[in-house]
């Protein structure tokens, strides 16, 4: 099985860019995408059924903003839309999809680069979302939790880690918390098998950071203790180019 995420920063301007036949080409069984930043009625579902997807969506209630959606060419057992947290739910940010015993959850993590007020927000969700994950990890075991975390976690996660030490994204108590995240039976399947690898998924879209490589790891797939002997390979599609994010691609041995 092959599970892509991708933050595609407007899934509208994306399609503009051939984001559908990009799906196609892909092989991918499932694409996670984050910030849609668009009503379902604004999506052309019938450009990704084309490429093979049947098409779920979970948009903000603010316009332009947020959103996250699952594209699959299996037919899922369950959708749930939403997490239960109601400010979260009105930005749009999570959807599950249940496979057999397997259960993907889809998250787009707020970001704090905005302001003291956003930031508040980031880490009052960050202490919310844990618990919740926990809840989820009891009753569904075989998880894999994909998506924007909006957190880059050690020095190898950041292009200039002393520069960036007091920034939103790579702040001491964010990365403290993906610690706690990654010790809870939930692993960075990435770093997992790539223990030393340096590669990004997102660059500022100023300074000409991404030509450069100056780049943060913020996306992950994220997989539980019964997922972790099933990994075959974990890989950022740098060349794939919708967004100022790039694709995340995770093969499983299912």
């Amino acid at each position: 099985m092959r599970i892509i995420t991708y933050n595609v920063n407007g899934i509208r301007a994306a399609m503009n860019k051939g984001f559908a036949d990009w799906a196609k080409s892909s092989k991918a069984d499932i694409i996670c995408v984050q910030e849609i930043k668009a009503k379902e009625d604004q999506i052309d579902a019938g450009a990704l059924k084309k490429a093979g997807y049947d098409s779920y969506f979970f948009p903000a209630e603010k316009p332009g903003y947020s959103g996250v959606g699952i594209l699959t060419r299996i037919k899922p057992d369950n959708i749930v839309t939403g997490s239960g947290m109601k400010a979260y739910d009105e930005e749009g940010r999570a959807i599950r999809m249940d496979l057999g015993e397997y259960t993907l959850v889809n998250w787009y993590f707020p970001s704090g680069t905005s302001g003291e007020v956003r930031q508040d927000v980031k880490m009052k969700f960050l202490d919310e979302v844990l618990p919740w994950m926990t809840r989820l990890k009891e009753e569904r075991k075989n998880l894999i939790v994909v998506g924007d975390y909006n957190i880059a976690h050690t020095e190898l996660d950041i292009h200039n880690p002393k520069g960036n030490k007091n920034t939103s994204g790579f702040l001491p108590e964010e990365r403290a918390w993906l610690d706690k995240w990654f010790t809870s039976g939930i692993h960075d399947s990435f770093r997992y098998l790539n223990p030393e690898k340096v590669e990004y998924s997102w660059w500022s879209v100023r300074f000409n950071a991404r030509a450069q490589n100056k780049g943060w790891r913020i996306d992950y797939q994220s997989v539980t203790d019964p997922v972790l002997p099933l990994l075959k390979e974990a890989r950022h599609l740098n060349e794939v180019v919708h967004s100022d994010h790039c694709p995340v691609q995770l093969d499983l041995k299912l």
